[in-house]
């Protein structure tokens, strides 16, 4: 099965990437593509849901973690969200501390609102 990716425009400064299939060097070319454009936006936190991607190589690592380098560059933030078990499996493999990794919309927005309270509080 190819790579679908859709882009949702959440909130201001925000996106999602939704990956459907498989990620692996024969589809990472249109990822990097894709990211290469939401990555040239003034998009401050970039969400990955996860919840239909069935396989991912390292080819896919090395994009996420670059979009993550690139964010954190200028102060954003990424973000995994629903990963299968086979996908979350290869992410703690390798340790992944960042982006970090959410199993659900809601503990995501739980931890976003955490982060900009903290914010707003000065600390």
């Amino acid at each position: 099965m190819a790579l679908k990716i859709r882009v949702d425009e959440g909130r201001a400064q925000a996106k999602t990437l939704v990956l459907d299939g498989r990620l692996d060097q024969e589809s990472v070319d249109a990822l990097d593509a894709q990211l290469d454009a939401v990555l040239a936006s003034a998009v401050k936190v970039l969400v990955f849901d996860l919840a239909q991607l069935e396989y991912i190589a390292s080819a896919g690592l090395r994009s996420i973690f670059r979009a993550h380098k690139a964010l954190s560059a200028r102060g954003g933030k990424s973000a995994l969200l629903n990963a299968q078990p086979q996908v979350r499996k290869v992410f703690e493999i390798v340790k992944v501390a960042d982006p970090s990794l959410f199993r659900s919309i809601e503990e995501l927005d739980a931890y976003l609102d955490a982060m900009q309270k903290k914010v707003t509080a000065g600390d």
